[in-house]
């Protein structure tokens, strides 16, 4: 009977992954997020004109939590400057690292994780190509936001043009703020923390990161509220997809593991003695005395007649071994 999976449970992987497999994968995956943010630079007017049109939105529903935020960020220094590390470094600290302890300690689940982030990251990155979007940041300055990152950029290592290094700005995409994978990637990490931590510092750790996060793109001028929730739905339709995704992999290396050999070669079990001849009892032309048992031998049916003791090759042909 085929065996079936019991519901909230996942199947144990075929085979287990390998280090020098996932991390060239990975590293190949950021570099096409990397590659894509550049590309999808867009237009600067039809940018502006998109985060203007976030904004007046937000201002209309009430939810423009960004200019408070910000407001407070960039008069408090002891809030400011810890909230422009946060962003400049925890979104590539703390992904990479809970990506390794699920595939050191959570091996069952690493597949189906390492899937849901790469899908939603390459959603994300069609975001960024279809909506290119001004951060609050490089709103003019009638709009009331103030870059806290060029702000505080002395007590970094990011210049005052972006969160990259300082003289590497020019090398970012500062329009791709539609989803904020800042968020999104956060939320994975919550969710991963939640599931799979076994103590009450990681699920405390997995509601405050991702609720930090937001707080800080926004206080940061580097998203509006909106950003954020499309990085969570970003993050969403990435799990509703990750399974399909797995599944058509599975298809393809099943498809290419079809084209290699797939049978060996088997060796008739056929004698090669030349005709006429008998096949030797023992291996290595070797014979047997008269009257020699090999071990575990069956002892030969008697037929009638027949003395007890008497040899299977006495009562082979049927004949008394007296005549012979």
């Amino acid at each position: 009977m085929p065996q079936t999976e019991t519901p909230g449970t996942e199947a144990a992987p075929k085979s287990r992954l390998r280090w020098w497999t996932e991390l060239p994968l990975i590293l190949l995956v950021y570099a096409c997020y990397s590659a894509g943010r550049l590309l999808a630079r867009g237009d600067v007017t039809t940018a502006v004109d998109h985060g203007l049109a976030i904004l007046r939105i937000e201002k209309f529903l009430h939810i423009n939590a960004e200019h408070p935020l910000n407001r407070l960020f960039r008069t408090e220094a002891w809030i400011g400057v810890p909230a422009d590390f946060w962003y400049a470094s925890l979104h590539y600290l703390v992904t990479p690292v809970l990506l390794v302890w699920l595939f050191r300690s959570r091996a069952v689940h690493y597949r189906a994780a390492r899937t849901w982030l790469m899908t939603s990251t390459f959603i994300g990155l069609i975001g960024f190509t279809l909506l290119p979007t001004c951060p609050p940041r490089l709103l003019s300055a009638n709009h009331g936001f103030v870059d806290t990152m060029a702000q505080y950029s002395s007590y970094g290592w990011w210049g005052g043009e972006a969160s990259a290094p300082r003289g590497l700005g020019g090398m970012t995409n500062q329009y791709a703020a539609m989803p904020s994978l800042h968020v999104g990637w956060a939320l994975w990490c919550g969710v991963m923390l939640w599931r799979h931590g076994r103590t009450r510092t990681a699920k405390v750790a997995a509601v405050v990161y991702p609720l930090v996060t937001v707080i800080v793109v926004m206080g940061t001028a580097n998203h509006y509220f909106l950003d954020a929730v499309a990085g969570a739905a970003v993050m969403g339709v990435g799990l509703l997809l990750a399974p399909l995704v797995m599944r058509r992999t599975d298809r393809i290396r099943a498809r290419f593991a079809a084209r290699g050999p797939i049978a060996t070669a088997r060796v008739p079990l056929v004698s090669t003695a030349s005709p006429g001849t008998e096949a030797s009892i023992v291996s290595g032309g070797c014979q047997t005395s008269t009257g020699e048992r090999i071990p575990r031998q069956r002892e030969p049916r008697l037929g009638p007649g027949a003395e007890p003791g008497a040899s299977s090759s006495d009562a082979g042909d049927g004949a008394p071994a007296a005549a012979r």
